[in-house]
């Protein structure tokens, strides 16, 4: 060893009680390396140990002499499967002033709680770890065989595949939607990505412009039927889908209404369909393209509100895969779209307008010309301390246009909207986001002209309030306006 240059000494070892899980964990150790003692209370075992080369004394875990035996240790492992003696053991420890870093075995998790409030660092229950490790034994090989179930779709495929998003797409169906493109065109099947609704949002159009993704909307395409499949991607919450025959059927959530589809992958334990999409890429060792890992890292934290909603392990090794692939720059720009001067406009009279009850903001921006600038309100107002669904609406000519969005997992805000305005207009949207357009003249009985236009705002600013706080089961006096 050169001069100057020391090393960091190893740590060293005591395994108390010696079955299987415990002669496991030592010759892992001692394979490592490591400095390893065993006290086991079984004179014959000891004696075996000591035949393999293992450094294993007599001692009794529960009895007195534990302490002394194990002060020159500085990891004690406790894994008898005796609880009461491993809490004997923990108790002995702390009680005589021992510092060692402890891990101890637990049988159930009352003794869990039990090993933690003796002083346990670490408590371990081998019947979970084989749990876990059975589930994500299983995990792994449902994808494998759900991966070649999808496959072999794709390689039957004659012509090309439409790939159907949810209404009015949101990030992680368009991300989800654009992966699938990629797996398909592995397979040599061109795809088309297609839509109901609208784009709404301008975080959504600054998505697809600044990545180039190229959407068509239903109307613009071939009936879904002239294609060699379709595919309906994250469609949970849409309330309903109009496709005869579905080829494939990919979500994180379960329908209302279950879907009928020759392949389905409905993963209710993650919070993203682009965690699915990226386990699949993974699974079928294709590399995404820089669009296709920034498409789904977004999808990824915009279906999670940045990894603060719902956010499952899954999820989060999913970002993890793609983060080095995607483009941050272009990411960034998606992130923060710049917002036109109506936008603020209409949100600054958003925020002096605004009733609030409960968790429920309901605000009137008065005359306006471009209703994205609503649905740009309606997202920014969510972000207010309290906030679960945000509902904003203008008047733009001869109607009443309206932008509403939630996370509230209690409440579906398209239906809401059905609800609140069936009668007297149109409504669309899902579980998150919607829209409503109303006839002025209609809703308010009143017909329009230049005088009378101040007054028809009042009106249907009452009225308006009234249907959807209504439809929002929400009841009470206000508490901020």
């Amino acid at each position: 060893m050169s001069a100057g240059v020391t090393m960091s000494s190893m740590s060293s070892y005591a395994i108390l009680g010696c079955g299987s899980v415990g002669h496991a964990v030592a010759d892992g150790l001692t394979e490592q390396g490591e400095d390893v003692v065993i006290l086991d209370r079984d004179a014959d075992r000891v004696e075996a140990l000591r035949d393999q080369d293992l450094n294993a004394r007599v001692q009794d875990i529960a009895e007195e002499g534990l302490v002394e035996a194990i002060a020159d240790r500085e990891v004690i492992l406790i894994l008898s499967g005796n609880v009461d003696a491993n809490k004997a053991a923990v108790r002995a420890i702390r009680e005589a002033g021992g510092e060692q870093y402890v891990v101890v075995r637990a049988s159930d998790p009352v003794s869990e709680d039990e090993l933690v409030e003796l002083g346990a660092d670490v408590v371990i229950n081998p019947s979970e770890v084989i749990a876990n490790s059975a589930l994500r034994s299983l995990e792994a090989g449902e994808l494998a065989y759900k991966t070649t179930q999808l496959v072999e779709i794709l390689r039957e495929t004659e012509g090309k595949l439409a790939i159907l998003s949810h209404d009015n797409p949101d990030p992680d169906s368009i991300a989800a939607a654009v992966a699938l493109q990629a797996i398909a065109a592995e397979y040599g099947v061109e795809a088309d990505i297609v839509y109901d609704g609208e784009m709404g949002h301008q975080e959504n159009s600054a998505f697809v412009n600044t990545l180039g993704i190229d959407l068509q909307s239903r109307e613009s395409v071939e009936p879904l039927s002239s294609y060699g499949a379709v595919a309906v991607i994250h469609y949970a919450d849409s309330g309903g889908i109009d496709v005869e025959e579905v080829d494939i059927y990919v979500d994180h959530e379960a329908a209302d209404e279950e879907i009928a589809a020759r392949f389905a992958d409905v993963r209710k334990n993650v919070s993203a369909t682009s965690t699915v999409l990226t386990k699949y890429l993974q699974e079928l060792d294709v590399a995404p393209t820089e669009t296709v890992a920034t498409a789904l890292l977004y999808g990824i934290r915009a279906e999670t509100v940045d990894f603060k909603r719902e956010t499952t392990p899954a999820d989060l090794t999913a970002a993890a895969y793609l983060h080095p692939f995607a483009d941050h720059d272009k990411l960034e720009e998606v992130e923060s779209p710049s917002m036109s001067p109506e936008t603020l406009d209409v949100l600054a009279e958003a925020i002096q307008n605004r009733e609030v009850q409960g968790s429920h903001l309901i605000s009137n921006a008065g005359f306006v010309t471009d209703r994205e600038a609503l649905a740009q309100a309606a997202q920014q107002l969510l972000k207010l301390e309290g906030i679960s669904t945000t509902a904003v609406f203008g008047i733009a000519d001869d109607r009443i246009l309206l932008a509403a969005r939630s996370n509230d997992i209690r409440l579906n805000i398209g239906d809401v909207l059905g609800d609140a305005f069936a009668d007297v207009g149109e409504s669309a949207g899902h579980a998150k986001q919607g829209s409503a357009e109303i006839p002025l003249g209609l809703f308010t009985g009143i017909e329009i002209s230049e005088d009378n236009r101040d007054t028809l705002l009042q009106l249907s600013e009452e009225a308006v309030r009234r249907k959807l706080f209504d439809a929002m089961g929400v009841d009470g006096e206000s508490n901020g306006s």
